[in-house]
């Protein structure tokens, strides 16, 4: 593919104006970079933005990893400031957390960075409650970091290195962190123990209060069901009336689903269990907004079976009894990783395909259908451990943040948004 010569108003101390033939060339200029100023939004056109296969969705803004000092990305998420509605991408990175003001998204600036507890690893992971970042790491001895948000609102200097608030040594560590903000409490999945010797409740999910959110309190755990990759965590609304009001476990448990009550922290409940066909690793899903249907993506199919990105759905009227309702299947080989549902549509963190956004509205017919893509990794669409990582599509404004392994912090927005 013929490479696209971009240019780019680097503003510091003085301003300095470098033009290359791929972003990633931008290695010096990047480094000293506080600000990473756009010349203007790059339109998908005819099926490209820039060199990014697209359909329907515009390049805002691209940092690379170079910018952050790293090598690798990985996990992503969002904070919009409730004083000032200024949205702020959240990005992990091998190295640390990365935090990055988006509010005009063709012009962010990369404010600062919260470096690792420990050491250096690929596997970060970042969720957010009561203006708090809670951050965990496969990297050993990590426990859990809080970083209050609200310290992005007066940075004077960017980009800074900032330290923690508070940090947690209830557990070493974690592949991953769950959090759910209608109770105050926080799931560290996949964790061992500080000195990581063995796993913290067998690998499932280890409860904390976090309602004081620099003050994080153990509140118990649940080892019942061993290892658990990633999971999501509700106070429960849904078509079931027998659970309503009740704190709502689903985890992706890397064999099987399982549904379990921890209402009472102290006593949880197993409710159910379901495998489906075709196991490759059960990663992670999302439920839908009415809670009726939960998407699944599982991370090994594609190499295993040799089919095309999978998307398993199962239908959770009765939390008791769950079943399998369907399964998508993409247009790529690439194998899927992280998914979020927002409205009646579902976006994808696809690895080598990029992001995949899906129309779920006739989820319940059986119908699922593409409805636009950006690829951040245009090389290929092969089913190795390359690309999209994670998608963040809940800021108001329409941004739409991806992390890519390879490639960094994309801010991208649908068409006429």
């Amino acid at each position: 593919m013929k490479k696209i010569k971009k240019c780019f108003l680097i503003i510091v101390a003085l301003s300095i104006y470098a033009c290359a033939d791929d972003d990633r060339d931008l290695i010096q200029v990047g480094e000293i970079a506080n600000s990473v100023a756009f010349p203007g939004i790059t339109l998908c056109e005819n099926g490209f933005a820039g060199e990014y296969p697209c359909d329907g969705y515009d390049l805002m803004a691209h940092i690379p990893l170079t910018t952050f000092g790293a090598i690798r990305g990985n996990d992503s998420w969002g904070w919009t400031d409730p004083q000032t509605n200024r949205e702020y991408a959240l990005i992990g990175t091998d190295e640390n957390a990365c935090f990055v003001d988006i509010t005009d998204p063709v012009n962010p600036i990369y404010l600062g960075n919260l470096p690792a507890q420990t050491v250096a690893n690929n596997w970060r992971d970042i969720k957010v409650y009561n203006n708090h970042a809670f951050i965990v790491s496969e990297a050993p001895g990590h426990g859990m970091q809080v970083f209050d948000l609200t310290r992005l609102r007066n940075v004077a200097n960017p980009p800074e290195v900032f330290t923690p608030d508070a940090w947690y040594d209830g557990f070493g560590s974690a592949h991953n962190i769950v959090i759910n903000e209608e109770s105050g409490f926080a799931y560290a999945v996949g964790a061992m123990t500080l000195d990581d010797t063995i796993f913290s409740f067998g690998g499932g999910p280890h409860f904390i209060n976090i309602q004081n959110p620099t003050n994080p309190v153990a509140a118990g755990g649940y080892p019942d069901d061993a290892y658990s990759h990633d999971a999501q965590v509700i106070t429960y609304n849904g078509p079931d009336t027998e659970h309503i009001g009740k704190e709502i476990l689903i985890g992706s448990n890397a064999n099987e689903v399982v549904i379990v009550d921890i209402t009472d922290k102290a006593n949880p409940i197993q409710l159910s269990t379901i495998d489906y066909s075709n196991i490759g690793y059960t990663h992670q899903g999302w439920y839908t907004e009415d809670q009726r249907y939960f998407i699944l993506g599982d991370e090994l199919d594609e190499l295993n079976f040799g089919f095309n990105s999978r998307s398993i759905v199962f239908d959770l009227e009765d939390l008791d009894n769950p079943s399998v309702q369907m399964s998508y299947v993409g247009p790529t080989a690439a194998i899927d990783h992280n998914g979020y549902t927002k409205g009646d549509s579902y976006f994808l963190a696809n690895y080598t395909a990029g992001v995949r956004i899906l129309d779920i509205s006739g989820i319940g017919s059986g119908v699922i259908q593409e409805e636009g893509f950006f690829d951040t990794y245009p090389t290929n669409n092969d089913a190795i451990f390359r690309g999209a990582w994670n998608i963040y599509p809940y800021f108001e404004s329409g941004n739409i943040v991806v992390s890519d392994i390879n490639s960094g912090l994309f801010i991208i927005r649908k068409n006429n948004e």
